[in-house]
């Protein structure tokens, strides 16, 4: 029962931190409502028995990467003029594009469609099964993050970069 307790105020301060974190217009804010969301990521890691991740979420994300985005963010100079204007049918699309995925993850959280499971050694699960199931089984999920992040990459530089 306490499991369960713990699990839901640790969703209700992801959920709540990466609302935050999207809605806070100043970037170093949002960058630190991140570091929350982060956090809670680890303690889920954390709560399933994955110590690893849980490490490697906190090493890595909460404190390698952040750092990283911290760093561009001041070296990009936020404070700007005014943002431009975005085109009618960019918020339409937006909006229609959020309600598909929207829809998408509330199907797949309901009927728990393509969620497997790593086969775990008497022992508990070990690096050795942790690899060979992400390079075979998860294989797709995995290079598809990484295009994710690549394209968000290139997005942050698109925008960054000044109109003359």
């Amino acid at each position: 029962m306490a499991e369960w307790i713990l699990f839901g105020i640790v969703s209700a301060i992801a959920i709540s931190s990466a609302v935050m974190m999207v809605l806070s217009r100043n970037p170093i804010h949002s960058a630190l409502w991140l570091v929350l969301t982060f956090i809670c990521v680890a303690v889920f890691f954390l709560m399933v028995g994955a110590q690893f991740l849980f490490a490697v979420q906190v090493i890595v994300y909460t404190g390698a990467i952040m750092v990283l985005f911290v760093f561009v963010v001041m070296l990009l100079n936020p404070e700007r003029e005014a943002e431009p204007l975005v085109p009618r049918a960019h918020r339409v699309a937006s909006l229609v594009l959020s309600a598909a995925l929207l829809g998408v993850l509330a199907r797949g959280i309901a009927g728990r469609a393509g969620l497997g499971s790593i086969t775990a050694a008497p022992g508990g699960i070990t690096l050795r099964d942790l690899g060979r199931s992400l390079y075979t089984e998860w294989l797709f999920p995995f290079e598809l993050a990484s295009v994710l992040l690549l394209v968000a990459m290139i997005g942050a530089i698109v925008l960054s970069r000044r109109r003359l």
